[in-house]
């Protein structure tokens, strides 16, 4: 039996998840209150995408990271809450019509059919912009250099060198042929690059130097590709109605991705690998760490 199996029987995670998705629901409740003027319809948008859904497991590496360092569970979700922001206004984007033109979401109608395309232009721009204000916040943090290090990290993981650029090969992937190299590299930015924020964004919270992250580094590294390649799984042999939205997509549209060019087995087999050396790179730590290892775990067997 590996240890990464062994940890996931401790049981840590399921309440994890649930009091990271109220955390953040409450905070997303707290930080977007509706005006009275016609930003209304906004910000109706902008909380319909935020309130009320995801996995929420970007938070719960920042809210874990954090607490090896002795960081207070408020700033840590205030941090989670602004990287969940990110992630949301990438979803309301990539859903509409001249992106993935995606229905569902969550299991509800995407926000450019809720409301209008505008509207989830707007509520994914106000989203991006309002994760800053966030972070930029003293309310976030004290330390102004601890403030703007979490917002370079995160505008570094969400520009052209990290989502947005991952974004951008993805698209270009639909009419060219990628090798394992650039789908990797694909992934490390599109997906990989907000997981491993999150996950140092928690020690940045914690006053960790640079060089005392290497290790948190690695794990983030490993499960970023995890994810994606339990993600290509899924949207092969997932169940829609689980996942909350469409799946098989990549195939559809002549995608390479971990699926066709590892076949399912090996795929399967690279996820558990890189799982199991994830966790490796938290050997220094003992109980303490066993979230994130849970984590690790949960991102290869999830089932959406």
């Amino acid at each position: 039996m590996s240890e990464a199996t062994i940890v996931a029987e401790t049981g840590l995670l399921k309440p994890a998840l649930r009091a990271i998705a109220e955390d953040i629901d409450n905070s997303f409740d707290l930080l977007l209150p509706v005006p009275s003027d016609p930003r209304d319809r906004l910000v109706e948008a902008m909380r319909y995408a935020a309130i009320g859904g995801g996995k929420r497991i970007r938070p719960l590496l920042v809210c874990a990271s954090a607490a090896l360092h002795g960081v207070s569970r408020e700033a840590a979700v205030r941090v989670g809450t602004a990287i969940e922001a990110i992630h949301v206004y990438s979803l309301i984007h990539d859903d509409l019509p001249c992106m993935d033109n995606d229905a569902l979401r969550h299991g509800k109608p995407t926000v450019h059919l809720a409301f209008d395309d505008a509207a989830a232009v707007l509520a994914g721009d106000a989203l991006h912009d309002f994760a800053f204000e966030v972070l930029s916040d003293p309310a976030t943090s004290g330390d102004p250099f601890t403030r703007i290090e979490l917002i370079r990290t995160l505008a570094t993981a969400s520009g052209m060198n990290g989502m947005c650029g991952g974004q951008m090969m993805d698209i270009v992937a639909e009419s060219s042929s990628f090798d394992l190299q650039t789908v990797t590299r694909l992934q490390q930015l599109k997906t990989g690059a907000l997981l491993s924020a999150a996950v140092e964004m928690g020690a940045i919270l914690g006053k960790v130097p640079p060089e005392g992250r290497t290790h948190l580094r690695g794990y983030a590294r490993d499960i970023g590709l995890a994810f994606q390649i339990a993600d290509d799984l899924l949207d092969a042999e997932g169940d829609e109605a689980a996942a909350g939205k469409a799946l098989r997509k990549d195939e559809a549209q002549g995608k390479e991705t971990f699926l066709s060019l590892l076949g399912a087995d090996r795929a399967r087999e690279q996820a558990r690998l890189l799982v199991d050396q994830a966790i490796q790179h938290l050997s220094s730590y003992g109980p303490e760490a066993d979230l994130l290892r849970e984590l690790a775990r949960f991102i290869v067997e999830r089932n959406h």
